[in-house]
């Protein structure tokens, strides 16, 4: 029970500071010249989510009330995943995606993805995007809405789409493709 109260605290913390109102005006201090640009950034990587083996990025904190559950319904998992340039984990690094998704789909395999989206390279380094939304993984391309940042994307707006591109046997390790496109 412990476990669930603190996941929903964080949950409902994350859904608070991503929607909380601003009142000032204009972008404020720290906005570089990437800022208020009138066409999308575009930003391209691929997210390697391994909850298997000895060093996994994504760990299950909550485990689902119902054991007999086709969809997971009600698991939880928190991740640190690496973000890279290619497809090869061994590829570039270019950030880490922090969050967390749960199963929140009765009907079909679905989650509730809510990530901080950390760049750790290029023009952005330093910056965040973050992105809360449905992603169910059977869909060939997913969209998510891109809610917030900091520094360069201080107030941003957007959408990530997300395409799998390897999912193991087992359906736990994941590489996904991720073309962000966000309004700054």
């Amino acid at each position: 029970m412990a476990k669930e109260i603190v996941v929903m605290s964080v949950l409902l913390f994350v859904l608070a500071a991503t929607t909380k109102a601003d009142t000032q005006s204009g972008y404020g201090p720290g906005c570089s010249s990437l800022c208020n640009s009138s066409a999308p950034t575009h930003i391209h990587f691929y997210f390697h989510d391994k909850i298997t083996g000895p060093s996994p990025s994504a760990v299950q904190v909550v485990s689902p009330p119902n054991k007999t559950s086709p969809t997971s319904f009600g698991t939880v998992y928190v991740m640190d995943d690496p973000l890279t340039e290619g497809p090869d984990p061994r590829s570039k690094p270019v950030g880490r995606a922090q969050g967390m998704y749960l199963s929140s789909d009765q009907v079909r395999i679905g989650f509730l993805q809510a990530m901080n989206i950390v760049l750790t390279a290029g023009p952005y380094n330093g910056s965040v995007i973050t992105v809360l939304g449905s992603n169910h993984i059977s869909d060939s391309i997913r969209e998510m809405p891109v809610v917030g940042g900091t520094s360069a994307f201080r107030f941003a707006r957007g959408y990530a789409q997300a395409r799998t591109y390897f999912l193991d046997s087992n359906g736990l390790d994941a590489i996904v493709e991720y073309n962000v496109y966000v309004f700054h």
